[in-house]
């Protein structure tokens, strides 16, 4: 390691400073993307938040997003709820109390698009703290045994930050970044995180048997992950020449190369490789896979694409669920209204192989769950439950019951096909459900009502006198993320002038103080960009009405690089009709002394106005 330390430290000197210097170019309100599940730069993330402990106050509301975190997740302590909001695009063990009681959150998304909503600006990346292998001659550095989004991130961050490990391994495929593309390189050696599926159970096994009779001899195979895919896995062992092109590489894949099942030599694309976009396993398949030219690993926009999936003649994906009901509908994300996990790519794969040649798609799931007390196979899904395959995704479903083929079925046949699968003890009262919904045959921090209804007669569209287009809108509840964003930009000196105060962050309870209003005694206008991919926040501007006076205080802020090309002026103008429409008679308001781009932007707009001073501040008197 000293070796190539050296060398690159000799011709990289400013990339190699310590923790406390490198964490110190975090700001507030930044988006820190986090490489995924068994890939964690656990080093470094316990170096930031023990760099955090010691500076409580070095950020504000940062937001750590990831696809999954496995193992290492100590911004999640209750003590740092003001310094880390995590986001996640799947819910794992670790996040998902966070979550589901609000102290997380959770996007849900098809992952083969998260690249692509980071490449285009719609998720920023402020900060990417990243695993490597240490670099070769040439400066390649290989992200190892997890691309997945990890490239997009790393293309679009401020501030790339890798932690340099001997022990993640050099895979092949589109893997590799330069040195040249890191901002600061830690070098730290530790074992990767393992991942090791729960022991097979005998229902398991059942599952991976029937799941063998449809496998067949030159498929080319994707498998999620968990204890009832890794028993699929040990039943394929007697088939041949199979492919693989899936999104996790784990231990079972790994066995069946081993044992020459998987050869790829059937493939009709990127064949005689094992293509997949990230590894969890134990440090054998790491090893297995290190400089290993038969395994590819590939951007998670490739590899889950379903354009590319349905060019593999013969894909079969193999995929579990949570719930499935009579008609077809499954999720695989959600039990009832609580997130257990995540649309994942199960979907974009589902998708990618009906389309593709002689593509079969398997949906497994065990019969019951809590100790047989409730049927996986329903009805109809759980209220709030999420829909991650609908009735057109699913060939076959797979329990320890049997297999049923629903593609192409009607309700009826399909209902009766998956209660042959059920449960025995479930089994009647299915029938009984079914025929009453008639599915087979009959003999077999919200404000309710109008004012907190957003109001869309409000939405108004400007051009400044710099001819900067302009949507001009009521705020609604879920601006909440475009409003920190906002907030965020502003300078120190912005942020002073219109709350009057040194404090700098804006937390989740200031926030809502804007969103979530009575819009008949407040408006809060914001002017926007009006993108609907996009929104960008340029201005907001507010008043809330003092029935006592008949009048209103008004606020105006206007982000810092749009100042002074007539943001402002369009938003007073537009919250003057609003106050006037309402019968106000005029608008009061405090502006700093110093602020003289406030005062001048009062008096132009023609109002009556009276000023007096009072420790640094003029309190206004704007009358209509």
């Amino acid at each position: 390691m000293s070796d190539w330390k050296d060398k690159f430290k000799y011709m990289y000197p400013e990339k190699f400073l310590s923790e406390d210097r490198v964490f110190c170019n975090i700001h507030r309100g930044d988006r820190i993307f986090i490489s995924t599940a068994c890939s964690e730069p656990q080093y470094l993330v316990n170096a930031l938040v023990s760099y955090v402990s010691k500076h409580p106050k070095a950020f504000f509301d940062t937001e750590v997003f990831h696809i999954w975190t496995l193992g290492v997740a100590p911004y999640t302590d209750e003590k740092f709820k003001t310094n880390f909001r995590v986001n996640s695009f799947f819910v794992g063990n670790n996040t998902r109390d966070a979550v589901n009681t609000g102290l997380a959150d959770y996007t849900p998304i098809f992952l083969s698009n998260v690249p692509k909503i980071i490449r285009k600006g719609q998720v920023k990346v402020d900060v990417a703290l990243i695993q490597v292998s240490p670099p070769d001659e040439h400066g390649n550095m290989s992200l190892g045994i997890s691309v997945d989004i990890i490239k997009a991130a790393v293309e679009k961050a401020r501030l790339v930050i890798a932690q340099v490990n001997e022990y993640m391994p050099r895979v092949h495929g589109d893997t590799f970044i330069q040195v040249k593309d890191v901002d600061y390189m830690v070098p730290h050696d530790e074992p990767l995180l393992e991942y090791e599926p729960r022991v097979d159970d005998q229902i398991a096994l059942k599952i991976g048997k029937y799941v063998s009779k449809i496998v067949q001899d030159g498929d080319t195979i994707q498998v999620g992950y968990g204890s009832i895919p890794n028993a699929v896995l040990k039943k394929l062992k007697d088939k041949k020449h199979l492919g693989v092109h899936t999104e996790l590489l784990g231990d079972g894949i790994v066995e069946l190369i081993k044992a020459g099942v998987i050869d790829n030599s059937m493939k009709p694309i990127n064949r005689g490789k094992s293509v997949a976009t990230f590894c969890m396993g134990t440090k054998e398949t790491y090893d297995f896979i290190d400089d290993n030219p038969q395994i590819e690993f590939r951007p998670i926009d490739y590899t889950n694409n379903p354009m590319t999936i349905a060019q593999l003649d013969n894909i079969t994906a193999i995929n579990s669920a949570l719930q499935i009901d009579l008609t077809g509908q499954a999720s695989a994300e959600s039990i009832g209204s609580k997130f257990f996990s995540g649309i994942g790519g199960q979907a974009d794969f589902m998708r990618g192989a009906i389309q593709a040649e002689k593509g079969k798609t398997i949906l497994i799931l065990r019969s019951t769950a809590r100790n047989d007390t409730i049927s996986r196979i329903v009805p109809f899904l759980d209220s709030g439950a999420g829909v991650t395959l609908n009735r057109g995704d699913i060939h076959y479903v797979v329990s320890e019951y049997g297999i049923a083929y629903i593609h192409g079925k009607n309700i009826r046949e399909r209902a009766m096909d998956l209660i042959a699968i059920a449960h025995p003890k479930f089994r009647p009262w299915l029938i009984k459900e079914a025929k009453a919904k008639g599915l087979i045959y009959k003999d077999q921090a919200f404000i309710p009502g109008k004012k907190g209804e957003y109001p869309e007669d409000l939405e108004a569209f400007r051009t400044t006198e710099k001819d900067l287009p302009l949507v001009l809108r009521s705020v609604r509840i879920s601006d909440e993320p475009n409003l920190k964003e906002f907030f965020y930009s502003l300078s120190d000196a912005s942020i002073y002038r219109r709350f009057m105060s040194v404090r700098k962050d804006i937390p989740h309870e200031r926030l809502q103080e804007f969103v979530v209003i009575d819009h008949s005694k407040e408006r809060v206008i914001l002017a926007t960009n009006g993108s609907s991919e996009k929104e960008i926040v340029y201005g907001v501007g507010q008043y809330g009405i003092d029935e006592s006076s008949h009048s209103a205080e008004v606020a105006v802020v206007v982000m810092d690089e749009f100042q002074g090309q007539g943001v402002g002026t369009e938003i007073l103008e537009y919250l003057t009709i609003l106050a006037k429409r309402q019968g106000l008679l005029g608008f009061t308001a405090e502006v700093l002394i110093d602020n003289k781009p406030m005062l001048r932007l009062f008096e132009k707009m023609g109002f009556h106005m009276r000023k007096r001073m009072s420790e640094g501040v003029y309190e206004l008197n704007l009358a209509f």
